[in-house]
């Protein structure tokens, strides 16, 4: 017995000691969490009071005087040009995302005044050059902060291979702080190579620093890592863009510098056919730059005002790939034909050139004009309506070729924030806005649509048009949008009970375009956009309604139509409500669309078009209609026959139609959008789709019997 008790004394003990430990052992802990906690609020309490100094500065590109720098010739030098460099080899990417997850940024060392042993500055600060790193520290690129950057821009001029000194350059650059054997560093180079070589590539030590140069050939282009840039010509900035009534030339040759060999074959062209204009500097004006002479009469022509007379101009390779004509004919609206084998053309990556040029094999030249003539009208009009659009938004400035280099480098290294080939090369001035939408040919009916109601407080009538909206098969989910801020909705306990999800979504503002915003909630394709006193539409009618946008998805489908038509008595667009065969309209208080169309109405629609449809709260459905059909270039689809829409449930006076000025507005509207794209976007038919079963008698039951009447 007393054994016993011993055994059961010693389990107690034992489990009193385990309790004791694990006790102490949790206070302990949590102490040590208190006092870290303590300390940690204390630490920033006072590292917060400290007053917080910006230690990195802008560069200053204004300074007057620089700190000098002498790079003596003993001096280390960089590790030659790296020729097998690529974006995973010679860059380091984690150095990038500081500045957004789809934005570089880009540092530019601080002026200097670099010296050799002489005294004499190793490189000429040319504008040009000025203008580059201007251009890189007004853009939305640049950080002052070195250790933020992804790219680095030595501020030494490198443009022009005459105007440094290699040797000493390539010492300089491993002189800089953060130069790391050229990793991550941007040199820019537009003349390379020198007397008698002319390399296609900037004679000096650059390791593996990306360069944007001009005049690549094949051989020195390190592809998918340099980035070919234009020659930059003066002339061609004072070229405006006008042009003559019809081109006198078919072919213009102007430049001064062609081999003879191709000379001479060019030049028994020109002796053979007048289609050829073959100009070369004159001789009795040999130092003046704008004239030139014919080579069969002698006849004087002005430069480069000659240029606008060709449809086709001649860009030859000679001692340098890279030749300056070739912006003066570009911004000259003059066809360029390049006649260069290994040529990398400037922005090849992202600029199609077969789109604004004629590559013709140097060996071909004698087939010249057999090769010309065999263009077809249509590509040359497409050719030639291209290239000044071209030439402004990419080669005009040193500012845009210096903002394409940089956005070509920023969608290298964020490819999934890269612009569509589209954007790049397809003005919409010609061809209109691509269509984002690559849908199949008729949309799957499986996920059904997204009812968003646009609501202010007309409660009763939208309970009634949520009970008739869950009658309808595919419908997915209900949001509605609460657009009055000083009243809150119905409590839960008052709303219809359905069987289908339902969300309320209360507006910061009363703003029309409240309708289009692309919320989150919405997961399926199809939304359809209902006002919330729309009660006469049936189940049968907004599931045939769904049905028709399946076929059409790129399109607004819907059940009220519009038109627009011109007034030759004011000279402006107007709002035709009538009954007509064509429709150019449907109104969004009741109509299916692609959800994308949202969000382009949101985010891609012009500012001035949304503002003005806030601030005059009207026209939300006209700007919609314009969007989507400036896109498209597609009109909208009318389903069922009916025309009008009445709310027995609303007197006259809570509709918005009813007020006096509403039909003036919306003829406003659709003159002033109109102008605000600069065409008339809206795209008429007479066309409306109904049940092919519709007033049939044929004893088939109809898949949807509950189409309404006129």
């Amino acid at each position: 017995m007393a054994a016993e008790t011993l055994l059961k004394t010693s389990k107690y003990s034992k489990y009193t000691y385990r309790q004791i430990v694990y006790h102490r052992f949790f206070v302990g802990l949590l102490l040590f969490i208190l006092i870290s906690l303590v300390l940690t609020v204390v630490f920033n309490l006072f590292a917060g009071s400290a007053p917080h100094a910006d230690i990195y500065e802008s560069v200053n590109l204004e300074a007057l005087s620089l700190p000098i720098r002498n790079i003596v010739s003993r001096s280390r030098s960089a590790d030659p040009r790296w020729t097998n460099c690529t974006y995973w080899y010679c860059f380091n990417v984690y150095k990038c995302g500081r500045g957004g997850h789809d934005k570089i940024t880009i540092y530019i060392y601080p002026l200097t005044e670099y010296r050799n042993e002489n005294g004499k500055a190793i490189s000429q600060f040319s504008r040009e050059f000025y203008e580059i790193l201007s251009t890189i520290k007004r853009s939305k690129y640049y950080t002052p902060n070195p250790e933020d950057a992804c790219l680095l821009v030595p501020s030494i001029d490198t443009l022009n291979q005459i105007g440094f000194s290699s040797e000493y350059v390539s010492k300089a650059l491993q002189s800089l702080e953060h130069w790391n054997n050229g990793e991550n560093h941007l040199i820019f180079n537009m003349v390379a190579g020198i007397s008698p070589n002319y390399n296609t590539v900037i004679d000096l030590n650059t390791s593996k620093a990306i360069i944007a140069g001009a005049g690549y050939d094949t051989w020195t282009f390190r592809y998918g890592f340099d980035i070919s840039i234009p020659l930059y010509s003066y002339i061609a900035q004072r070229i405006n863009s006008s042009q003559p009534k019809q081109k006198s030339f078919m072919i213009i040759s102007t430049q001064t510098n062609i081999p003879s060999d191709y000379l001479a074959q060019l030049q028994s062209i020109a002796s053979s056919s007048n289609d050829l204009l073959l100009l070369d500097r004159c001789k009795d004006a040999s130092t003046d730059y704008t004239k030139r002479c014919e080579y069969t009469t002698g006849k004087m022509f002005d430069y480069p005002d000659i240029l606008k007379e060709g449809m086709f101009c001649l860009v030859v390779r000679s001692a340098r790939l890279a030749q300056p004509v070739l912006m003066d004919v570009i911004a000259s609206q003059c066809i360029p034909i390049i006649i260069a084998d290994a040529i990398i053309m400037p922005f090849n990556s992202h600029v199609d050139w077969n789109k604004i040029a004629l590559f013709v094999p140097e060996e071909n030249i004698k087939n010249l004009l057999r090769i010309v003539h065999s263009v077809s009208k249509e590509r040359k009009g497409e050719m030639y309506w291209q290239l000044r659009w071209v030439y402004e938004r990419y080669f005009s400035s040193i500012e845009k070729i210096t903002l394409t280099t940089l956005e070509i480098i920023n969608e290298k290294v964020f490819p999934l924030s890269a612009r569509m080939y589209e954007d790049w090369n397809v003005p919409e001035h010609l061809y209109g806005p691509v269509n984002p939408l690559f849908l199949p040919v008729t949309a799957p009916k499986s996920p059904g649509f997204t009812a968003v109601i646009l609501t202010y407080d007309r409660v009763s009538s939208l309970f009634t048009l949520v009970r008739q909206l869950v009658r309808t098969p595919s419908l997915a989910k209900i949001l509605v949008i609460w657009n009055n801020q000083k009243k809150p909705p119905p409590p839960s306990s008052e709303w219809p009970v359905v069987n289908k999800p339902l969300k309320v979504i209360r507006t910061k503002e009363n703003k029309l375009s409240n309708r289009f915003f692309p919320y989150d909630e919405i997961d399926t394709e199809c939304q359809l956009t209902i006002d919330d006193d729309i009660v006469m539409l049936t189940p049968d009618e907004l599931e045939f309604g769904f049905d028709v946008w399946r076929e059409f998805p790129d399109r607004i489908v819907g059940f009220p139509s519009r038109l627009h038509v011109w007034d030759n008595v004011t000279h402006t667009w107007k709002y035709h409500s009538e009954w007509t065969n064509q429709i150019s309209m449907v109104l969004t208080g009741a109509a299916f669309h692609h959800k994308l169309w949202s969000w382009y109405y949101t985010y891609k629609m012009p500012d001035e078009i949304r503002t003005w449809v806030d601030d005059n709260f009207n026209c939300e459905d006209i700007a919609m209609n314009f969007l989507v059909a400036n896109i498209t270039r597609k009109p909208p689809i009318k389903v069922t026959p009916r025309k009008k829409f009445k709310c027995p449930e609303c007197t006259n006076t809570e509709m918005l139609s009813a007020d006096a000025r509403h039909m003036s507005q919306r003829s406003a509207c659709i003159d002033r959008f109109a102008t605000v794209y600069g065409h008339m976007a809206l795209r008429s038919l007479e066309f409306r789709a109904d049940p092919l079963q519709y007033k049939e008698n044929a004893g088939v039951p109809h898949a949807y019997p509950d189409i309404g009447a006129l």
